[in-house]
C-alpha cells in the first residue's frame, strides 16, 4: 500500500506515468521535462504561459529547474519496482504455498526456491539463471537447444548444432561466459567514459545555469539602470523644457516691452497732434485777422515739417518693431537637447540633416596667420611666415578664408575665441579683394562680420559699423546662415544664449567662412557645420 501511494505521488499529472527527468516551475508543481515543454510550446502563440495544474500565469516563458533529488527518488523507486516484479516469479514446485523463485533452470524450464534449488543441484548439473519466465529466449529457435556460444562475426548467440552445421559453420565462436566477460569489459570502459562525459555535462549544465543566473541578475541590474536613466531623462527634459519656455517668455516680454514703449511714444504724438488740431480749429473759427496771422504756433510750413518728421520717426519706429527670434528659440531648443544628450552619453541627429568638416584654406592665409595642423584654428603670430605669393592670399589684413563654401541651404557652426586681442569672424564672397583697404572683412559689400576692436564689440558690412553693448565677453560664438532666406545671425553661446546681430540681404555668390585675428588673438572652429533640415 505504501509503495502504491508513493507511486501515485511520483506520477506526472500530464502523462500519468512515473516522472522522467522531473522539472519544477516557480509555483512548485513538478512535471516531466518533455511534458511541460510540449505544454508551454502550445501556449507560445498567446504569449501567456500558465501552470497546467494550478493555472498560475507567467508573463515570460518560465524557466525549468531540474529536481535532482526527486529524479534520484524516481530512479530508486523504478529499480525497486522492477525487483518486485522479478520476485513475482514463483517456485514451480511449491504448489501448496507459493514461494518466490531464486533461480531458473534453462534445461528443465523450471524456477526454484532455495529449498528446491539445493535438491536440484545435487541431482543434475543444469544451466541456472536469474528467475525468468522467458525460457524460449534462452534456447535456439531452430534446434531448441540451449544457447552456449557467441558468434562475434555475426554478433549472435548459438547452440552447439548451429556451430557444427548451418550458415555459422566455420565461424569463430566463443563460450557465452567468455564473450560476456569481454562484452562487460567493453561496457565498463564505455560506462567509465559515459560517466566522465555525464559528469562533464552536468558541470557544463551547472555552469550554464550559473551563467543564466548571472545573465538574469545582470539583466535585472540593466533594467534598473535603464529605468533610472529614463527617469533622469524625463526629469532633465522637464528642466530643458522650462529652459526653452523661459526663453520664449523672455522674448515675448522683451517684444511686449518694446511695443509698449512705441505705443507710449505714439500716444504722446497723438496728444500733441490733438492739441495742434484744436488750436488750428480755433484759429479757423476766428474773424480777427491780426490774431490769426500773428499766431506763431500755426506756421503751416513748420507744422507740416514737424508732421513729416514725426511720420518719418513713426515709420522708423514701426520698421524697427522687434519680433520673436524663431531661430534663437530653435537654437536654445537644439542646445538644450544637445546638453541632455551629452549628459546621457547618447547620440542624436536632432534636426541636423548633414555635417561638413569646415577647414581653413592655407592658400588664403596672411603671412602672419598661423594655422593648426587640423586647419581649424587661426592664430596671429609675431613673425611672418614665408609663403608663396598666390592670387588667393590676403596681403594686407591678417585674415584667412575657409576651403568650403555655402551656395544654398541653412547651416550652423560654432567658434571659440581667445580672451585677448582683436578679432572678427564672418562670411565673405570668393570675389573679395585680397589686397588694399577694401580687402578687410566688413570694409566692402562682399563680407559681413562680428568681432571686437579696442574692447568694443561691433558688426560691420560695407563700411557700416554698429556697436553692441554686451554684459560679458564672448568666448563662444554660434553662426547661423540661411542662404535662400538671406539671413546671417550671430549668437553668444552663454547661459542663457544671447542673440547678437542679424544681417538680412540677398546673397548672390557662394559664401566662405572668414577670420580676422590681430596680435595675441586666436579663433578656433569647434564644431563641424550642421546642415539644417
Amino acid at each position: 500500500m505504501a509503495s502504491a501511494a508513493l507511486g501515485e505521488e511520483l506520477r506526472c499529472s500530464i502523462c500519468l506515468s512515473l516522472y522522467t527527468e522531473p522539472v519544477s516551475l516557480r509555483c512548485g508543481h513538478i512535471f516531466c521535462r518533455d511534458c511541460i515543454v510540449t505544454a508551454l510550446d502550445t501556449q507560445e502563440w498567446s504569449r501567456v504561459y500558465s501552470c497546467p495544474e494550478c493555472r498560475e500565469e507567467y508573463v515570460e516563458r518560465p524557466t525549468l529547474e531540474k529536481n535532482r533529488k526527486l529524479c534520484n527518488i524516481v530512479d530508486n523507486f523504478r529499480s525497486t519496482q522492477q525487483k518486485e516484479e522479478k520476485s513475482e516469479i514463483l517456485c514451480t514446485y511449491c504448489v501448496d504455498s507459493p514461494v518466490g523463485a531464486v533461480k531458473s533452470c534453462l534445461h528443465c524450464e523450471t524456477s526454484m526456491c532455495d529449498k528446491h534449488l539445493t535438491a536440484h543441484n545435487k541431482t543434475v548439473d543444469h544451466v541456472l539463471v536469474e528467475p525468468t519466465l522467458s525460457f524460449g529466449s534462452k534456447k535456439c529457435s531452430i534446434h531448441k537447444d540451449l544457447l552456449r556460444f557467441y558468434c562475434s562475426e555475426d554478433a549472435i548467440c548459438l547452440c552447439v548444432s548451429c556451430c557444427l552445421v548451418g550458415k555459422h559453420k566455420g565461424h569463430e565462436v566463443e563460450l557465452l561466459e567468455e564473450a560476456l566477460e569481454k562484452k562487460k569489459d567493453k561496457l565498463y570502459s564505455v560506462l567509465r567514459k559515459l560517466t566522465a562525459t555525464k559528469e562533464t555535462t552536468e558541470k557544463a549544465i551547472l555552469n550554464l545555469q550559473d551563467q543564466k543566473r548571472k545573465a538574469q541578475d545582470k539583466a535585472d541590474d540593466e533594467k534598473k539602470r535603464v529605468t533610472a536613466l529614463f527617469e533622469d531623462i524625463r526629469r532633465q527634459l522637464e528642466v530643458q523644457e522650462q529652459r526653452v519656455l523661459s526663453e520664449i517668455s523672455r522674448q515675448v516680454e522683451e517684444v511686449s516691452q518694446s511695443l509698449n514703449d512705441l505705443t507710449k511714444q505714439l500716444e504722446i504724438q497723438k496728444d500733441e497732434l490733438s492739441g495742434k488740431l484744436d488750436h488750428i480749429e480755433k484759429l479757423c473759427n476766428m474773424t480777427d485777422p491780426i490774431t490769426v496771422l500773428q499766431d506763431k504756433e500755426s506756421d503751416t510750413d513748420e507744422v507740416l515739417q514737424d508732421q513729416e518728421s514725426d511720420t518719418d520717426d513713426q515709420n522708423v519706429e514701426e520698421s524697427s518693431v522687434p519680433d520673436l527670434d524663431d531661430f534663437m528659440i530653435s537654437l536654445v531648443l537644439h542646445r538644450s537637447i544637445t546638453d541632455l544628450i551629452t549628459n546621457m552619453q547618447l547620440k542624436s541627429s536632432f534636426y541636423v540633416q548633414d555635417t561638413t568638416d569646415l577647414r581653413l584654406d592655407e592658400k588664403t592665409a596672411f603671412t602672419s596667420v598661423t594655422l593648426s595642423d587640423d586647419l581649424r584654428t587661426a592664430t596671429r603670430c609675431e613673425t611672418r611666415k614665408i609663403r608663396p605669393k598666390l592670387p588667393e592670399r590676403f596681403t594686407l589684413f591678417s585674415q584667412v578664408m575657409s576651403m568650403e563654401s555655402f551656395s544654398h541651404g541653412r547651416h550652423y557652426w560654432e567658434v571659440e575665441i581667445g580672451d585677448c586681442g582683436d578679432w572678427y569672424v564672418g562670411v565673405c564672397y570668393p570675389s573679395i579683394k585680397r589686397d588694399g583697404k577694401e580687402s578687410g572683412i566688413g570694409y566692402n559689400n562682399k563680407s559681413w562680420d562680428f568681432g571686437i576692436c579696442g574692447n568694443k564689440y561691433s558688426c560691420e558690412h560695407n563700411f557700416r559699423l554698429q556697436e553692441l553693448n554686451l554684459d560679458s565677453p564672448v568666448q563662444r560664438l554660434g553662426i547661423y546662415l540661411d542662404y535662400e532666406g538671406g539671413r546671417l545671425s550671430f549668437y553668444q553661446l552663454s547661459d542663457p544664449i544671447r542673440h547678437l546681430h542679424t544681417f538680412t540681404t540677398t546673397f548672390t555668390e557662394p559664401l566662405h567662412a572668414v577670420f580676422y585675428v590681430n596680435k595675441g588673438a586666436w579663433v578656433k572652429l569647434i564644431s563641424s557645420v550642421f546642415s539644417i533640415k
